[in-house]
């Protein structure tokens, strides 16, 4: 099969299933209900919240300039606002939640290689993602007497199992043996296909190390920190969303769903986890006696947060594209 047909039908597959999960979710769960508590929502808090994801855009912006310039990159912090702004953009209009990243790589201009900028992305992803999960394991003694003994071993095993991963690419020898006893097991010496995904994910993690070691401790710990402040940001902007709902959970909840929930966009069979996402929402808020009204409710104005820096990227990109001073960026810019 042609290779582009081939992802085509994947890409559909996708948006049905993502649209299938969807419309059984809203129809099990009635959209007069969802429209009732869409309504009743307190639009300044939104607002609020809208604004804190735009101040996070910004705090992602600099995260990822930190690692650049770590690398030797030179590319200014407005060409970085810019392209995470438009990164947004395709992120939310593309069938997946990391197009985004591929177009800051393609579209970082003079200053950095693609390998500076696509290597620094990876690694932005992954502090990311370790600081998230991180919150989640520190806020899990303040809030598992609200959960499940079962749901808090999820988080407990889903937030160590990040952690731990994240900390075997990032010190590299232990994962580069483990690799090396993989290679050896006889399963992979009679199949040729098993032989060919693990050489690309051999080489996917040497280059995600090889560019890890290149940023240095410094850099990453700046990373850390920035991601720190931007998942703060991240989780009071949902835990704004939830009030204007009139969700009255405890705050700490934030910390451990929002984690789990954003594991779905690792989720290949859905487009940016719909579907997926709004299906664990109902799992995690039923624990703390939320109707799944209002987690629903709750999924879809938490994803159009993102939604809403999707738009402005788009916007961004259109106006500086029809007057003509999209941003290039030069070698000499610092």
């Amino acid at each position: 099969m042609n290779p582009r047909l081939r992802q085509l039908l994947l890409s559909l597959g996708r948006v049905a299933i993502s649209a299938g999960l969807l419309a059984f979710i809203v129809y099990y769960v009635g959209p007069g209900k969802i429209f009732a508590v869409a309504r009743a929502a307190d639009l300044r808090l939104y607002l609020l919240a809208i604004t804190l994801v735009q101040i996070g855009v910004v705090v992602r912006a600099y995260r990822w300039l930190i690692l650049l310039r770590a690398v030797g990159a030179r590319v200014s912090f407005r060409r970085a606002v810019y392209l995470y702004f438009i990164g947004s953009f395709f992120n939310t209009f593309l069938p997946t939640g990391f197009g985004g990243d591929v177009v800051r790589v393609i579209a970082v201009g003079q200053g950095a290689t693609s390998e500076q900028a696509a290597g620094t992305a990876v690694v932005d992803r992954l502090t990311g993602f370790i600081v998230l999960f991180l919150l989640a394991l520190v806020a899990l003694p303040f809030s598992a007497r609200l959960l499940t003994p079962r749901l808090t071993l999820l988080v407990v095993v889903l937030a160590g199992g990040v952690v731990a991963g994240s900390a075997l690419l990032f010190e590299g020898r232990i994962l580069r043996w483990i690799i090396r006893r993989v290679a050896q097991l006889p399963i992979l010496a009679g199949h040729p296909r098993l032989n060919r995904i693990y050489g690309a994910v051999m080489a996917w993690i040497e280059k995600s190390y090889g560019v890890i070691t290149a940023c240095g401790p410094r850099a990453l710990a700046g990373a850390m920190f920035f991601s720190l402040i931007f998942n703060l940001l991240q989780v009071g902007a949902n835990s704004l969303v939830g009030t204007a709902l009139g969700i009255t959970a405890s705050p700490w909840v934030y910390f451990l769903f929002i984690p789990v929930a954003a594991a779905t966009l690792l989720v290949p069979a859905t487009i940016s986890g719909f579907g997926a996402r709004e299906a664990v929402y109902i799992l995690l808020f039923g624990q703390v006696h939320v109707g799944s009204d209002l987690a629903t409710t709750f999924s879809l104005s938490s994803y159009f947060l993102d939604f809403a820096s999707g738009v402005l990227g788009g916007i961004i990109y259109l106006v500086s594209g029809l007057l003509g001073f999209r941003p290039q960026q030069k070698a000499t810019e610092a």
